[in-house]
């Protein structure tokens, strides 16, 4: 484990336990066993650890969605949607509570426009889910839809945030995909139309690129990180084919799919996949 990561796992295990602004640097470096400067080479500030553990799991759950939609079957796919982000959830929930805290009381201009980025690129997700299940069933109430299933994704995640209970993951991804189903078919006065989105879409600031300088040093942190693995030689190839194509697109899939597996690649792959898409369309 690198210093950084040690740094945001222990940072996070403190803020679920007594707070965001009741934890010091101090007391981070302390639990880590590192001194402050060696927090500060890693950090500007506390500020920054937080925006840092927040881009980790939105890039986390934004990959796992993405990678859902476009790869399970039309028969299994809103289970698998549905199911996916309460596991994700239920394993991060300590996060949850940092995070939910944290977007209560703060006015953090960053953080409100990284949120607004992984809301866009999650929306997105969830509309072309909602297009390959519904068709022109739902052309005119789809944005309705989509909107509907982010309170879903919003409410029900409560549960993991403030009750201590059991949760039966399996029934209730079952019962989101029933309660979608009804919505789907007998929705039929829309709220949300084409206008508003674009009105909506004419307010949001400039988004993040996938453009390849982004992409290339992603890669390289990614790199140097890793131990020799097939992850990180896929990730070689990768680069190589960003900087010179050569390979077929069967090929470029199947090494994308050997970072996507690894935990801290997620990110990067869904990057590439994005990359290589709009290229194939240029």
């Amino acid at each position: 484990m690198s210093k950084k990561q040690l740094i945001m796992e222990t940072a996070l295990e403190l803020f679920a336990k007594q707070g965001f602004e009741a934890t010091s640097v101090q007391q981070i470096t302390d639990h880590c066993g590192i001194s402050k400067g060696a927090f500060y080479l890693s950090f500007k500030s506390k500020d920054e650890l937080i925006l840092a553990l927040i881009d980790h799991f939105m890039m986390q759950i934004t990959a796992d969605i993405d990678y859902i939609v476009r790869n399970a079957k039309n028969e299994d796919l809103l289970f698998q949607f549905y199911y996916s982000i309460y596991q994700s959830f239920y394993k991060h929930s300590d996060f949850a509570k940092v995070l939910m805290k944290e977007q209560s009381h703060t006015f953090n201009e960053e953080l409100i426009l990284k949120m607004q980025h992984y809301d866009k690129l999650i929306s997105e997700a969830i509309l072309s889910m909602i297009e390959r299940l519904y068709g022109n069933a739902v052309k005119e109430t789809k944005y309705d839809l989509m909107y509907g299933i982010k309170g879903f994704m919003n409410t029900y995640s409560q549960l993991f945030v403030f009750y201590n209970v059991p949760l039966d993951l399996k029934r209730l991804a079952e019962s989101l995909v029933e309660k979608t189903n009804l919505l789907a078919r007998h929705t039929t006065v829309p709220f949300v139309t084409e206008d508003l989105v674009e009105m909506i879409k004419f307010n949001q600031p400039g988004d993040l690129t996938t453009a390849k300088e982004q992409i290339l040093p992603l890669i390289e942190s990614k790199m140097e990180e890793m131990k020799d693995s097939i992850e990180k030689e896929s990730l070689m190839l990768l680069k190589g084919e960003l900087l010179e194509p050569m390979f077929p697109p069967a090929v470029v899939k199947g090494l994308i799919e050997n970072i996507r597996r690894h935990p801290h690649c997620k990110w990067v792959s869904y990057l590439l996949i994005r990359y290589f898409e709009l290229h194939k369309k240029s």
